[in-house]
């Protein structure tokens, strides 16, 4: 909760193009249910937020085969198993705001371009 505060304290002030305030919002995502509804209602009520929130969405496996290629060490949500799980509960998230879903299992150059389409 003090992370949440240092962060609005220090950038919610700020005249930047973007700030990325996932980590709090979708990070809820993590939390059993229903707490992950819980914790994302309360952090979407004070954090700043935008008319525009991007929700990257890549499948579970691609998203495992990614940590597996550029990682060395695997942190304990990292196995395909959570990763579909935290990733049904995110997706459920979305509901709450005006998400604009990116199709991130793309190659980068055509996930930027998504993004720059909607901006």
């Amino acid at each position: 909760m003090a992370d949440v505060v240092r962060s609005i304290l220090l950038y919610s002030w700020r005249k930047d193009d973007y700030i990325i305030f996932v980590r709090y919002l979708m990070g809820t995502a993590y939390l059993p249910a229903p707490l992950h509804s819980i914790g994302y209602n309360f952090f979407s009520a004070i954090v700043p937020k935008s008319s525009r929130m991007f929700f990257l969405d890549v499948n579970p496996n691609v998203a495992a085969s990614r940590i597996n290629n550029n990682r060395i060490d695997i942190e304990m949500f990292e196995n395909l198993s959570s990763l579909k799980k935290v990733r049904a509960k995110a997706l459920a998230l979305t509901r709450f705001d005006d998400w604009i879903i990116i199709d991130s299992n793309l190659p980068t150059e055509a996930v930027t371009s998504n993004i720059r389409t909607h901006m």
